[in-house]
């Protein structure tokens, strides 16, 4: 176990997934300093720790000297850092090679890379493509470090059961109901947010343990992106009606409106969704850190019955 006396940088830290971080490493009595490009993000951490205990910098982990300088007086870094749109070779890449460059210069006991399930070098995916590059990056500077590829991730205030709640309650308020489905069969196995953010506060904590590993975090189920759908309906109350959109038809809309702010789905999103995002048969999971994965349907409930008609006085849909 790393000591508590020096910081743990989290590259990223504001984020969705970074917060719960912060929030798991402060709760041990670790110190914690957040790495954020946009600093305003990371404002809510400020509360969760001591006197003390938290730090804030402005970096773009793509400017190697202010990763290093992130790092001066640092014990483990943490690189949370990552992009579905815009440039992801720089975020993925050049950002990941440059956390591990700079953690083995100032001699780190611990760094974490944060990849996702997908990740691979032949992806037809940019996504998954540069997350794999990037661990690559990580790994031939950093050859310790651990790496940990979650599945999609769900929480409280995540942009994935929230944002399929939102376009079924738009739909159903909308004549016919309709609620266009991409990609129905796709499985995924969704893991809480704090699931992970235990493992990861694990890892860098523990590198003599974790370190030089390579870990696939998912939940206890399996869904399929109908399936998914089909659930959030039920539990907000709702019953529209599902189309299945043909391939053919998806990829072409998310070649058209890849570019527009809000746009229901990329073409590079559209490529992730061509394969499943399941943990691999025989990877190491959340077993190995000692965690029990939580259900979707323990807690997604609580967050989602304010998307029913009446809010939280509403009633699920019946079976």
């Amino acid at each position: 176990m790393i000591a508590t006396d020096k910081p743990i940088v989290l590259f990223g830290g504001g984020g969705f997934v970074g917060r719960q971080v912060a929030q798991e490493l402060l709760s041990r009595g670790y110190r914690v300093r957040i790495a954020q490009r946009v600093l305003r993000r990371a404002s809510m951490i400020r509360s969760l720790g001591s006197m003390g205990q938290t730090q804030f910098v402005s970096v773009d982990i793509a400017d190697s000297k202010q990763v290093r300088a992130a790092l001066e007086g640092a014990c483990a870094a943490v690189n949370l850092v990552g992009l579905l749109k815009g440039d992801m070779h720089t975020a993925h890449v050049i950002g990941a090679g440059n956390v591990a460059k700079a953690a083995t210069d100032a001699g780190l006991s611990a760094l974490v890379q944060v990849s996702a399930i997908g990740a691979d070098l032949a992806s037809s995916s940019a996504y998954g493509r540069t997350k794999a590059e990037g661990e690559a990056a990580v790994r031939s500077t950093f050859p310790s470090a651990t790496i940990l590829r979650p599945s999609i991730m769900f929480g409280r205030d995540d942009g994935f059961t929230n944002r399929f709640a939102q376009l079924i309650s738009l739909a159903s308020s909308m004549p016919f109901g309709i609620v266009p489905v991409i990609r129905g069969g796709t499985r995924f196995q969704p893991v809480h947010v704090g699931d992970v953010a235990q493992a990861i506060a694990l890892a860098a904590i523990d590198p003599d343990r974790f370190g030089s590993k390579t870990f696939e975090l998912g939940g206890p189920d399996i869904l399929t992106m109908r399936a998914v759908n089909e659930w959030i309906a039920s539990q907000i109350g709702r019953s529209p009606n599902f189309v299945a959109v043909p391939d053919g038809v998806a990829r072409t809309m998310a070649s058209l409106t890849s570019w527009a702010p809000g746009a229901p789905i990329t073409r590079d999103q559209f490529e992730m969704l061509l394969s499943d995002n399941v943990v691999a048969s025989g990877a190491a999971g959340l077993e190995s850190f000692g965690i029990k994965p939580m259900p979707l349907a323990a807690v997604a409930p609580a967050w989602l019955e304010h998307y029913r008609d009446k809010g939280r006085f509403g009633s699920a849909a019946q079976a």
